[in-house]
């Protein structure tokens, strides 16, 4: 049996459906090849972007603001061109320090720029959206996310309070092209974001060896994203926590971090976001995604068997599992407290 073959069974065993395979094998196809860093195209934007994408949160992190600009004027220069980032995090620090890098050199031209709104109304999704502006010191974003969608009630809250308004509104201006939702908590959540009378544009998820025996997006949601042309953002590739500089799942589990990373690159996901925190996190990565081939079936299978015995109660994914890794402004919109 051909390769390709045997990758549409892996796929039919994995999703459930042969309509889901088939979608699967198709989005994987159409990557870009050679020797550079593979694209992808995102969803129904028909934007080509890196299968990697340098993650937000992490590049805001680097205390040395110089490194982190050298960190991503290297990055684009090697072919990253999908950019990452949120309204909350680091109070802002983030966005701003992306800015600063994007501002010099054209290079602002070079990326595609996403940033989550981590507001559901309507006036507090516009003042998020001006503050991203000026942060980034840019006058559109190609991405705009509503950010955490991890409590069941906030799928409802955008459509309710405004915050999808706002958005329709900033694309009609030009200030977004692209409007979709981000969320790490539970699978149903996303596919109540999914069923809501709007076409969203992309969605971000976490996609790692573990989520296949938990809450699994990959299996849940991946699919539904597939069929209906929503551009699949992956993160969370080693286990998603700032604790562990080198991922939970590699620290605590013989899976290193380059199998998770491959692992997830092998799913039909448009990019992957990874967290980048020095130049050897880049070079790592770069060197993982130049020339990027997926992985075998037998490969990919023998790492969720890996994952099976400790995969199932989320304890390598406490951001599915507890309150932990929600975030403060988030909390505060639903009446928890600020500490988990």
């Amino acid at each position: 049996m051909t390769e390709d073959g045997s990758r549409r069974n892996f796929f039919r065993g994995f999703f459930g459906s042969a309509l889901a395979a088939s979608l699967a094998q198709s989005a994987l196809a159409q990557r870009s090849s050679g020797d550079g860093i593979p694209r992808a195209k995102l969803g129904r934007t028909n934007e080509q972007v890196s299968i990697i994408a340098l993650g937000g949160w992490h590049i805001g992190a680097i205390e040395d603001k110089k490194e982190a600009h050298r960190i991503m004027h290297r990055a684009i220069d090697e072919g990253i061109n999908f950019f990452d980032n949120a309204w909350d995090y680091h109070n802002g620090g983030s966005e701003e320090v992306m800015g600063e890098a994007l501002a010099s050199d054209g290079r602002r031209n070079k990326v595609f720029l996403m940033t989550k709104n981590c507001e559901r109304d309507y006036e507090g999704s516009k003042r998020c959206l001006e503050d991203s502006l000026r942060r980034l010191k840019t006058d559109h974003l190609d991405l705009w996310q509503f950010h955490e969608m991890v409590y069941d009630n906030d799928p409802d809250w955008v459509f309710e309070k405004g915050g999808l308004k706002a958005a329709l509104e900033a694309k009609k201006a030009g200030k977004v092209r692209f409007i979709g939702f981000t969320g790490h908590k539970d699978p149903l959540i996303h596919l109540k974001m999914l069923a809501k009378p709007y076409d969203w544009d992309t969605a971000q998820m976490p996609i790692n060896v573990m989520d296949a025996h938990y809450r699994s997006f990959q299996k849940e949601v991946l699919p539904v994203c597939l069929n209906k042309n929503v551009g699949v953002i992956g993160m969370k590739s080693l286990g998603g926590s700032p604790d562990y500089p080198k991922g939970r799942i590699p620290s605590e589990t013989d899976i290193t971090a380059e199998q998770c990373i491959r692992y997830a690159l092998s799913l039909p996901v448009a990019s992957l976001c990874v967290g980048i925190r020095s130049m050897e996190d880049l070079e790592q990565d770069l060197r993982i995604a130049r020339g990027f081939k997926a992985m075998s079936d037998s490969a990919k299978e023998q790492l969720v068997q890996m994952a099976a015995a400790e995969g199932g109660d989320g304890r390598h994914e406490l951001f599915k599992s507890s309150k932990r890794f929600d975030g403060p402004h988030h909390r505060l919109q639903h009446g928890f407290a600020t500490e988990a």
